[in-house]
């Protein structure tokens, strides 16, 4: 029997998001689960350099750059929920390359070849699944919370996070990179029980928007997502490596990042819808540059984490921000389409900055990473200025 989604009023209910935002959590756990660990695996594990980490951990945000306008215009044209079946169904796959990479440790360089297709899929599957629970999500709350349902579907996102980091570290120290490579291929499938009874949303009259008009529109927003994006790369592709070679516990770091994002989207995710988009992410990526500065110049276990946490505290609602000036520009009815050019932005800056910041700490340290990051986090500082006095 499904379940039948009406579309509400503007004071969407989370009752009406849960099933989706359920969703999305199960499905980006198993990005939780890698994140302290996939570096250690890479570079501990298979005797590999940083610039090959940033390279297996950028090719997830690669793949996204090609599919994520595919899943926009996919999510407007086809509806929202089948875009998120499918990018289930792409990150099972990517969990079977994980467990084939493993047939091959003795030949390190095919065993990170797979681990890089793996991770292809993964980001793939990760452009349909949130591209099209914020597609969904917007029908259901309408203009008036875009914000909202961003901040929301993020929430899920990096509760997942904050749960899987721990519960990675745990399951990698007990049982090895397999028990992760399993569970990337089998959770992602146990969310299509979350999204099965639900019926499908119309596809929006958007499907057949002018891309180059959309990206007009986006294109600003997007650069100052990706200016504060380092901060995300330098968080989930090398804070294990900082905290590992200063002799801390890794996963704190992760959790507390998650911790502080998601309580700021729990209680602050409607601010952008009430004061602005452009107005709230220049405030919040002050906070989230001032964050990577305290991880790079951290002296103690207490203030790496402190760091982690005002960053992430910071990253929480620059994305929302940002999120709300790209979707308020967008031509009526290519919703699904704007978010997947918006969040383009944010995989060009993880795929090209992952192996880039790699590149920098092989030459001066694992630190200065995160000193570059705060540093490009507040050049977005006159973009977010630029929007709120309204220019295009």
């Amino acid at each position: 029997m499904e379940i039948v989604l009406q579309r509400t009023t503007p004071a969407v209910s989370a009752g009406a998001l849960l099933p989706i935002m359920g969703a999305v959590f199960v499905s980006f756990l198993i990005v939780g689960l890698a994140m302290p660990v996939l570096p250690l695996h890479v570079h501990h594990g298979l005797g590999l350099s940083t610039v090959v980490v940033g390279l297996v951990a950028g090719s997830q945000f690669a793949a996204s750059i090609v599919s994520r306008v595919w899943a926009g215009r996919h999510a407007d044209a086809r509806g929202a929920k089948h875009a998120v079946v499918l990018g289930l169904l792409l990150a099972a796959a990517g969990g079977v390359f994980y467990l084939i990479s493993l047939r091959f440790t003795g030949q390190p360089a095919v065993s990170a070849a797979l681990l890089f297709a793996g991770r292809a899929l993964l980001g793939a599957g990760e452009s349909f699944a949130i591209t099209g629970a914020q597609a969904w999500g917007f029908i259901l709350g309408g203009p008036r919370n875009t914000g909202k349902v961003i901040a929301w579907m993020g929430t899920a996102l990096y509760a997942a996070f904050a749960f899987g980091a721990p519960l990675g570290t745990v399951l990698y120290a007990r049982y090895g990179f397999a028990s992760i490579a399993l569970a990337t291929a089998l959770v992602p499938l146990s969310s299509l029980a979350l999204v099965a009874p639900l019926r499908r949303v119309a596809p929006t009259a958007g499907a057949h928007a002018s891309l180059r008009k959309v990206f007009r529109a986006v294109w600003l927003p997007g650069l100052g997502l990706a200016l504060t994006s380092a901060g995300f790369g330098a968080m989930t592709a090398f804070a294990s490596l900082l905290f590992s070679a200063r002799g801390w516990a890794v996963w704190p770091a992760f959790t507390a990042f998650a911790v502080a994002l998601i309580l700021a989207r729990t209680f602050l995710g409607s601010v952008a819808d009430r004061m602005g988009g452009a107005r709230v992410a220049l405030a919040f990526l002050l906070v989230e540059s001032a964050g990577l500065a305290l991880l790079w110049l951290a002296p103690s276990f207490a203030s790496g984490v402190g760091g982690a946490a005002l960053a992430g505290f910071g990253y929480s609602l620059v994305y929302p921000g940002f999120g709300v000036e790209a979707v308020r520009r967008a031509p009526a009815g290519s919703h699904g389409l704007a978010m997947g050019a918006y969040g383009g932005f944010l995989d060009v800056a993880l795929a090209l900055g992952s192996p880039a910041l790699g590149f920098i700490a092989g030459i001066s340290g694992v630190g200065t990473v995160f000193l570059v990051a705060a540093l490009s986090v507040a050049c977005a500082a006159p973009i977010a200025w630029r929007l709120m006095t309204g220019a295009q």
